[in-house]
Parts: structure tokens; sequence; C-alpha cells
């Protein structure tokens, strides 16, 4: 029965870059996925740090790390994550998503809203991986109903990766040393959020600007909120929707995790 194999689909709030070189409550709880999750034959990560104007998959067989942030640590641009990557699969990813033109990309990797999290999940870099972009000047339902398609590759083996945050407002962000609670009209949405995924309500989620202002303090710009539509497109009649990792950074970032199936 193609359910007993089935992959979970997975959308991780990735926060700060520096992640991938901490050992924090996030990436325990991300090393633990890694090891509790069957293990995929691939990965395909959706990331919030590829949003251009076009739907691209990576098709290299030698991804390349892109340290695609600045100001920070050395020790952060010297982090390599040689994951391969699986051009059979990114034809693959064309033909479920025909007859939108997927462009099969040879100068992007992996990015870090990727490899920060991969880093932990699968340290050593031996499950193969590829990205697809998010098309800027799509809609949100527009998004969801391409992430449809994709639904075959969970009975394949493939793990089905969103990196973004639900909730992520730079502007708010605090940048200093010390803790801060998180906004109210975070927690707000992160909780109406929470409500509707289980009850696997997803259309108030995908319409996400109707929910009022605590939606668009939450989520002002779609680049990081639109990962997760991706991974909700997977869910099917029944399933469960948990939530394997959960908090708060400097006020305004959700770090929640949601797992599909």
């Amino acid at each position: 029965m193609a359910g007993a194999s089935r992959m979970p689909s997975l959308f991780i709030g990735h926060g700060n870059p520096m992640n991938a070189l901490q050992d924090n409550d996030w990436t325990r709880a991300w090393a633990q996925l890694g090891t509790a999750l069957p293990r995929p034959k691939a990965v395909l990560c959706i990331s919030a740090h590829w949003y251009l104007p076009e739907t691209a998959v990576t098709a290299l067989a030698r991804p390349p790390t892109i340290h695609d942030f600045g100001g920070f640590p050395p020790a952060l641009y010297q982090i390599q994550y040689p994951a391969p990557g699986l051009p059979e699969l990114a034809a693959r990813v064309a033909r479920l998503l025909n007859p939108e033109l997927v462009k099969a990309d040879n100068g992007w990797g992996l990015d870090h809203g990727a490899w920060s999290i991969l880093i932990h999940l699968y340290p050593a870099a031996d499950v193969p991986v590829i990205e697809l972009s998010i098309n800027e000047t799509k809609e949100a339902s527009w998004h969801f109903d391409l992430a449809r398609r994709l639904r075959p590759l969970r009975d394949e083996g493939v793990l089905i990766l969103g990196s973004g945050n639900l909730v992520h407002n730079l502007h708010a962000y605090s940048w200093g040393r010390h803790a801060i609670e998180p906004y109210d009209w975070a927690l707000r949405f992160e909780q109406r959020a929470r409500e509707l995924l289980l009850a696997a309500d997803f259309w108030p989620l995908v319409d996400y600007e109707q929910l009022g202002s605590d939606a668009l303090l939450s989520a002002p710009t779609p680049d990081h909120y639109l990962p997760l539509l991706y991974v909700l497109a997977q869910h099917r009649e029944g399933e469960s929707i948990r939530f394997p990792v959960a908090g708060f950074d400097g006020g305004s970032i959700s770090m929640l995790a949601v797992q599909v199936g």
C-alpha cells in the first residue's frame, strides 16, 4: 500500500542563519527529526531564499553551498554542505508541474534556507537535495494549487521540505543579545494558524491576508510564508498534522515546524 511508505512533508521555521552553527533547542529538535523520520531517497526543498520571477528547479549533480547573506561571523561562510543533487528528480518535478514552464537551473545551488536546516537533519550530507524556486509573480493560491501536483513524490520516497517562517517580521526583530517575549500579534497569528492547521482548514491560510492585521504584521512579505503552503498542499484526507518544533526568536520570528503525515 502506498500510504505505508509515504514520506511525511515538513515545514521548518529556519530563523537566523547562525542556527547552522549553534546548539540550541531548535537545532537539537531538527537533529531528532532527522533520525525519527523515515529516511528519504531525496529532498525537494522550497526555500524562502530562492524567490524570483520564474519557476525553476536546480538541476546540478553537485550543487554549491550558497552563502546568501551578509554581516555574519567568518565561520558561517566557511560552512559547506556537499549533498549531491539529483537531475532526474529535477526532471520529474518539471514533468509533474507541466504545463507550468519549469526552468532547469544550473546556476543556483543550496541556499541557507536549505543547508542551515539540512546540516542538522542529515549532517552527513548523503541525501540528494534539489530546490524548487518560489515564483514571486504568482499569488498564494497559485502556489498552493501548483504544489498539489507534487503529491506523487511522497510515495516515491521524496521528502518535501518547506523552509521559511510562519511569522517573519525583521522590522520588529530584536537584534540585541537579550531575549524578548514574542509580540502579542505574533502569538495570536501563530495560535490562529495552529487552530486552522489542526482542523485541516487550509484555505484561510492560503488567503492569509484576509486574516487581518495580525497576519499582515506576521507575514509583511510572502517569501518566508509561501513555503508553508507547499507543505500543506501535500496533506491528504485523514493525515495528521503535528508541530515537532516551536518557539519564537527575537520576538517576531516563529520557529514553528509543521509536519504533515
